[in-house]
């Protein structure tokens, strides 16, 4: 199925179609008021709020999603595996709730504290608070839930939050045209990539820059059994969906193209295709008939109403050894000791 028109048009601007050059003006400004709130920071005009225990930002320096989820929660469950108490922080994107901090339980409505919020409570076993403050949020962590380590999902720009590690996500996409906002996808320019701790590949192959970068991770991402998403008990094997036809497939994150090429890539057969915006908020007229297969980011929003014919497919990040050992390190740096007995036994989710 060929994609929308206004797919191909976020295409041709994420790579730096000629057109993008009369944003160029704007890409300045963005440029110039970047620098100038890095800076204010730098030099105390603004306040940075410091945690009483170590922070890992999971981020990226381009806007759309590229797989951070599934590394926040590898950091969560290999933390947890070694008895520190793991709290997870999030702006909440899209969220509506009517305070702030909230504390996030799996059974709350998206609508109310965000997609991915509400799906690493359901899939971690830790404390997951939203606040678009994020100062605000790592101290109720702190202090009222008593976590020794916060990772914080997304908010590599937020600098009104100290950080001890920075982590950031790459799909295959890696940084589009390299263009700033609003003539390019970049949040900061490619200049970042060598002052964060490491970073990460949603990729099938490392990439190689022309210029230096931290070090680089390949992430893969497994798949589990596909759920069903209006009852998480019930399970399908892949065997099971290939002969399931017509099959149809959705995806409201930041590249759905990648959805698509895992399922056809686990030799599924799609009729149909339908790209949906990131944090794009689920109704049942985007539900076809038939089955249906989505990430799980879409089934937390579309539980509620789903047919059952709809299933997600859970993934989890798994990442070498050597990624978990250099944050160990760099934790041990920040204040944060743990017992490190057969760590290498456990290198993913």
């Amino acid at each position: 199925m060929s994609q929308p028109q206004s797919k191909t048009l976020h295409d041709n601007w994420y790579f730096g179609h000629g057109l993008v050059w009369l944003l160029a003006p704007f890409a300045l400004l963005f440029y110039f008021v970047s620098a100038i709130r890095r800076l204010l920071f730098k030099v105390g005009v603004k306040k940075v709020f410091k945690a009483e225990v170590p922070v890992i930002v999971v981020g990226n320096i381009s806007v759309g999603g590229n797989g951070k989820t599934p590394v926040v929660l590898a950091l969560a469950d290999y933390y947890q595996s070694h008895g520190i108490k793991v709290g997870i922080l999030s702006r909440g994107y899209g969220a509506k709730s009517a305070v702030y901090p909230r504390r996030v339980n799996g059974d709350d409505n998206a609508a109310e504290v965000g997609d991915e919020p509400r799906l690493l409570a359901i899939r971690s076993q830790c404390d997951v608070v939203i606040d678009p403050n994020r100062a605000r949020g790592a101290a109720y962590l702190t202090e009222e839930l008593q976590c020794e380590l916060i990772i914080c999902d997304d908010g590599l720009q937020h600098y009104a939050l100290h950080r001890d590690i920075e982590l950031v996500v790459m799909d295959d996409r890696k940084v589009g045209s390299g263009y700033l906002l609003p003539m390019g996808p970049l949040r900061e320019g490619q200049w970042r990539l060598s002052t964060v701790d490491a970073l990460i590949h949603n990729s099938r192959s490392m990439p190689t820059f022309d210029h230096a970068v931290a070090p680089q991770f390949l992430m893969t991402l497994v798949p589990g059994d596909f759920t069903s998403v209006s009852n998480r008990a019930k399970t399908c094997t892949v065997e099971e969906i290939r002969k399931q036809v017509p099959c149809s497939a959705i995806a409201g994150i930041g590249s759905p193209q990648r959805f698509f090429n895992q399922l056809r890539d686990m030799q599924i057969t799609l009729s149909h295709t339908q790209p949906l915006a990131d944090h794009h908020a689920m109704t049942p007229s985007d539900i076809p008939q038939g089955t249906v297969l989505m990430t799980e980011k879409d089934a937390v929003k579309a539980a509620s109403f789903a047919h059952e014919a709809c299933w997600f497919l859970p993934v989890s990040a798994h990442l070498a050894p050597d990624f978990f050992n250099l944050i160990d390190v760099k934790l041990a740096k920040a204040g944060l000791m743990f017992n490190k007995t057969d760590r290498n036994n456990n290198n993913g989710i």
